[in-house]
């Protein structure tokens, strides 16, 4: 029943849209802070800083934990059994705790919103020693995204107890875009050709055990077959009785004069 308690603590119910550019922020404080104005789950990121710098700049506590979660995102939080981060639900449920800014749905990156900084300049501004702790967990981008949550969860306990030993600090837990891990495989097809070869120099095959023939190459490959050899014997045969033919005619010896019509008398008389 108090991880129920804590769940709507941090206003992340399952009816909530989870926007894939969206992520939680949570904002806790032993101090009195100014509410927002604005109370929907779903708001840009401006929006979101702007509140959080405008009740920061007071430096309301002596200790601030900034908890960097990338790539969380509100229904990563909510689990059927309770809250998948009990130590920070815990913080939450803390009695100490006077004021609580969540937002479900922050649209927008945060990256570089530099709020340890403002903290650290605010606080020199008011002349107030503070301490300022940062800590920034492991991205979700796995598949196992429960169980690196709660890995995570486990490694801010030490923060979180440090922090909360004094009566006096803020929490703000807030989510970066994580890069999905992108491991290309390539495949040097000129070092496998060198593996391949190296395997085949020292004699044995690895794939199915066979030697390789080292024979010479009119040895290893058959050029004429008996099928060749009686298509070169044939085309042998032929073109010698073209060349004979050929030959014949080129022999042949007439005179220009065996192709002239007779026109003389002796031609007259034997048409007659």
């Amino acid at each position: 029943m108090r991880l129920q308690v804590i769940a709507s603590a941090l206003l992340l119910p399952g009816a909530a849209l989870a926007l894939s550019d969206s992520s939680p922020w949570v904002l806790l404080s032993t101090s009195e802070l100014q509410a927002s104005s604005n109370h929907n789950q779903i708001q840009t990121s401006p929006e979101v800083l702007k509140h959080t710098r405008d009740v920061l700049s007071g430096c309301p506590t002596d200790r601030y934990l900034l908890v960097i979660q990338p790539g969380v995102h509100a229904a990563d939080l909510s689990r059927e059994n309770g809250c998948a981060m009990p130590h920070l639900c815990r913080a939450v449920e803390d009695s100490r705790i006077k004021s609580r800014y969540t937002v479900s749905e922050v649209v927008g990156s945060v990256t570089g919103a530099g709020i340890a900084d403002y903290i650290r300049s605010s606080c020199a501004q008011k002349t107030k020693a503070v301490s300022v702790d940062e800590v920034t967990l492991a991205s979700l981008a796995g598949k196992d995204r429960a169980g690196a949550l709660s890995g995570n969860d486990a490694v801010l306990a030490n923060s979180i107890d440090s922090a909360t030993k004094s009566d006096s600090y803020t929490i703000l837990f807030y989510s970066t875009p994580s890069e999905p891990a992108y491991e290309p495989e390539f495949v040097d097809s000129l070092h496998m050709d060198l593996k391949r070869d190296m395997e085949g120099a020292h004699g044995a095959r690895v794939d199915n055990g066979t030697q390789r023939d080292t024979r010479p190459l009119f040895e290893k490959y058959q050029f004429f077959t008996p099928g060749i050899f009686m298509g070169i014997v044939v085309a042998l045969v032929l073109f010698s009785i073209l060349g004979v033919g050929l030959r014949a005619l080129g022999s042949l010896e007439v005179s220009y004069g065996a192709f002239e019509k007779e026109m003389g008398p002796a031609a007259q008389k034997k048409q007659q």
